[in-house]
Order: structure tokens, then sequence, then C-alpha cells
């Protein structure tokens, strides 16, 4: 890439995703370890023990685009960043579950607001044909904050009965980076000339990160021709907008409906009940943890390329035929690597479909002064399913069995092959201002 200062900016404020990755998988090292501690029962463990981080996801991903707008993308990134360190801090020394869970629900708060503020920052900064892959950077992060998450908890496991205080708190060294990294991030363009109406701002911001001048006056003709053409009572659930709404429900949706954060919360659990021993168990999760990293790279590197739609179809298929045969191996009873080497398989179709594209999309969508709100939209839709899938998984397992639960999901993958299909538009390549106008009606 020719301007190294768009991909530093993007990669700083990409390191959102890597506290989110890492604070969403950390939790599943001391998942036993808490429940035995404190005695909990599978409902009451899995509602609020395990999953308070993901109900602060739906409240942040609600309201995130308050601050987003009002404050800017640059604050709201180092606001988020003082949460994950709060959060880590705080369940590192919590002594009874409901201090520990309202200090996970603060994280869950910075995990939410992190993802309507980050891809829109990113989206906002980056030009047509490079957008994509410095979107999906935030996904890059996400995963490999997972990865980093797995080898930790694998390396911690077995200090004491104090480990999962080591696993949670050690957040607190990236989140701590992080917020220190941002403070040198300049403030969005795009907001600076819809909500200041501040061009000269814009301007200096986008001859840092565009040193064709040429290009900068071609950009802020667009934005304020844009921004001249809405209405300041516009909101995303007005019928012109009907489109790019139910495309935001729908990949965020079936991005939930693939079980994959119901997966990734108790991959260790699930090892286990596949008859796998505990450490073995954790050794596995690492590899989740690089098979996430390892196709998400292929992933980035495709969709500028291919476009959206063509690593849908690749990841619907994959996650067909990798949750069928979960679902089967829980059937039929298959001991041993079968079902890891089968998640293996669901992890790649997730990384190279869903995880490379969700994030991407979804901040393509909406014009400028709706972008937040509409990534607020879709990302609530996302985090509500995220927190209610895992927070009954214990329930379901033990209820209905594993099998059963996988061949659900399998069921939803097909859905998602066909509305991919049907309704899903391509937009590679494509300016934001190009994207709003085509997919308002």
């Amino acid at each position: 890439m020719k301007n190294s200062k768009l991909l530093y900016y993007s990669i700083v404020v990409a390191l959102a995703g890597f506290l989110f990755g890492f604070d969403t998988v950390v939790i599943s090292g001391a998942d036993k370890q808490l429940q035995n501690l404190w005695h909990s029962s599978d409902l009451f463990h899995g509602l609020v023990v395990m999953s308070s981080a993901l109900w602060g996801t739906v409240l942040g991903a609600i309201f995130g685009a308050i601050p987003t707008n009002s404050w800017g993308r640059k604050k709201t990134l180092i606001f988020i960043g003082v949460l994950f360190f709060l959060s880590a801090l705080g369940c590192a020394f919590a002594n009874e579950p409901y201090l520990f869970a309202f200090f996970r629900f603060i994280g869950g708060i910075g995990i939410g607001v992190s993802t309507i503020v980050a891809p829109s920052y990113v989206s906002e900064i980056a030009p047509a044909k490079q957008r994509g892959q410095l979107v999906a950077l935030y996904q890059f992060n996400i995963v490999f904050g997972i990865l980093i998450a797995f080898v930790s908890n694998y390396f911690l496991q077995d200090i004491g009965e104090n480990a999962w205080r080591w696993m949670l708190g050690i957040q607190t060294v990236p989140a701590l980076i992080y917020t220190l990294l941002v403070l040198r991030v300049p403030e969005s363009p795009r907001w600076l000339l819809e909500y200041k109406n501040n061009k000269e701002d814009a301007i200096r911001v986008l001859k840092l990160i565009e040193p064709d001048e040429t290009i900068v006056n071609q950009e802020i003709e667009a934005i304020s021709k844009e921004h001249s053409q809405k209405t300041t009572n516009e909101n995303i659930f007005m019928k012109k907008y009907r489109k790019p709404l139910l495309l935001a429900f729908f990949i965020a949706f079936f991005n939930q409906l693939s079980g994959i954060n119901a997966f990734l919360y108790y991959a260790p659990r699930i090892f286990e009940l596949a008859g796998l021993e505990k450490s073995a168990s954790f050794l596995s999760s690492i590899g989740i943890g690089v098979i996430n990293l390892i196709f998400t790279i292929v992933g980035i590197s495709l969709i500028d390329k291919y476009g959206r739609k063509t690593l849908m179809y690749i990841g619907s298929v994959g996650y067909i035929i990798s949750l069928g045969l979960v679902a089967t191996a829980f059937y039929m009873e298959w001991k041993g690597m079968f079902v890891p080497v089968f998640f293996f398989l669901f992890i790649a179709a997730h990384a190279i479909g869903q995880g490379a594209v969700i994030w991407v999309f979804i901040s393509e969508l909406f014009p400028n002064k709706l972008r937040a709100a509409g990534q607020s939209f879709g990302t609530s839709v996302h985090w509500v399913l995220a927190a209610l899938i895992p927070s009954f998984m214990p329930f379901l397992i033990d209820k209905i069995g594993a099998a059963t639960v996988f061949a659900i999901f399998c069921i939803m993958m097909v859905g998602q092959l066909f509305w991919v299909f049907l309704k899903m538009p391509e937009t590679k390549g494509k300016t934001l201002e190009e994207l709003s106008e085509s997919l308002s009606e």
C-alpha cells in the first residue's frame, strides 16, 4: 500500500478488534473454573457469568451511535479503550459472580461500541478500491485477539486456583497500548464535514491520507453533495432506507445463527463433550484460533478482488458441510479428533465468508449522515442474538443434545445461502456516496 499513514491509521483503529476478540474468547478458559468456584447452575452460569459481556455488547451496539456521532469517531475510540482496561482490571479482582458480571458487562459495552465506530472510521478514510481490505483489518484483529486469548488461556490454565484472574486481567496490557496509540489518530474527515461542517479540517485530514489534491477535491465535492441532499430529520427507518436496513439485519441475523459465538464461548467444553481430555481441548482451541487467523487473511486478500458476495457463497457452502458433519459426529458419538477437525472446517468457512464480510458490508450500506445509526442497527441485531444463543448453550446441549443444536445451525445456513443468492448486492469498488445513492429507494 502506497500511503503508509492510511495503513497506519487503519491498523491502529482496527486494534479495537483485537480487544473485542480477546475479550470475547478469554472467558472460555475460565468457564468451568468459575462455575465450580461459585457453584452456579447451568442456567445462571450461562445467563449471568458467561454472557454478561454479551448483554453489554447489546447496550453498546444500541446506543453506540450516540457518542460516535456527537463526540466524534476519535473520542469514541479512546472511550472504548478505557472501558476495556477497566473491565479487565475489575474482573481480575472480582470475588463474587455479580461483581464479576458487572465488569464483564462494561467490557461488553466497549465491544458493542467498537463494532460501530471502528468499521465506520476506517470505511470513511479508505479509498473505494481498498475499503474492503482496510475495514476487514478489524476482523483480522478480532481473530488475532481470539488466537492470543486461546494461547494465553492454554499457558495460564495450570498456574493455580487463581488462573482465571490472570486470564482475564492480562487484557489490561493491550487495552492500555491501544488507548495510547489511538490518541495520535486524526478525526474522520467525513464526520468533520457532516457533523461539524468543518471543511478546512476535513481537507487537512484527507491530505494526510491522500497526497493527490485532485482526488481530495473530488472526495470533498462528493461528500458535500450528499450532505446538501440530506435533511436533518432523516433516520434509517424511513421507507427510502428499507433496503439497506434489511440487508444489515439479515447479514447480522445469519452471522449468529451459524452458532459462531456459541462455539467460541464454549469451545473447550464442546471438545470435552466430544471425548477430548481437558488439556487436549484447550490445545484444540488454539488450533481453532490458528485456522481462524489463516483463513481470515485469505478472506481479506480476496474481498476486494472477488467481492463480498462471492466470499459469502464460499462461506455458506462451507458452513452447511461443516455443521452437518459436526451434528452427525455428535449423533453417531464419534470420539477423538472428528469434532475438532469438523470445527476447523467450520471456522475456515466463517473466516472466509461472514467473518471477512460482515463489518465491511454493514459499514458500506448507509449514507454518511446515517452510517453510525445504520451500523448500530446491524450490530444490535448481531449482539442481541450473540447474547441469547450462548446464554442458553449449556442448557440446550443438556436438554436437546449437541447433535440437534448443531443441526439447527446447519439448517439456518441453508437459509443464508438462499438469501445471498436472492437479495445480497455486490458493493466492491464503489464509493460510499455511490452506494448510498444506489441502495436508497
